[in-house]
């Protein structure tokens, strides 16, 4: 018996959407992240970009537990010398909900292009509304 291996053209995407409406941030970005790889279809090829599209809606509702919001932090570099930027994640999620959900779907991915890739599949909202009602995505339930 051989190994099934998926080609390019058998390829069939679906649209998932997710609501993180009380759900904890890495658990909606983890259920996210195996959407995106592909990892629930019976045809999942670990070299190849087999995921479906996911919307994750109201982003800004996600919680994190215990004390993470106030002791986790996202940090950046500016480019210049000193310029470590740290913000905690209290404030990340009341001001940009979206960025914050990007960040840990981001984490859960491969780190190469095949990750990159993934990611754009990945929308993200703020609230509960969004603009992808013509492709009929279905509801999933976590």
């Amino acid at each position: 018996m051989s190994t099934f291996m998926l080609k390019a053209e058998d390829i069939e995407r679906k649209w998932y959407v997710i609501d993180a409406q009380g759900k904890p941030l890495g658990r909606v970005a983890a259920q996210a992240a195996v959407l995106l790889r592909g990892k629930h279809k019976p045809t999942y090829t670990p070299h190849m970009d087999c995921g479906d599209f996911v919307i994750i809606i109201n982003a800004e509702k996600a919680v994190l537990t215990g004390n993470k919001a106030e002791n986790k932090l996202y940090q950046h570099h500016t480019g210049y010398i000193g310029n470590l930027k740290e913000v905690k994640y209290s404030k990340l999620m009341a001001e940009k909900p979206e960025f914050a959900m990007e960040l840990a779907v981001k984490g859960m991915l491969a780190k190469n292009k095949l990750g990159s890739k993934q990611l754009t599949r990945c929308r993200i909202y703020k609230g509960a509304e969004h603009k992808h009602e013509a492709q009929q995505p279905v509801a999933w339930n976590m």
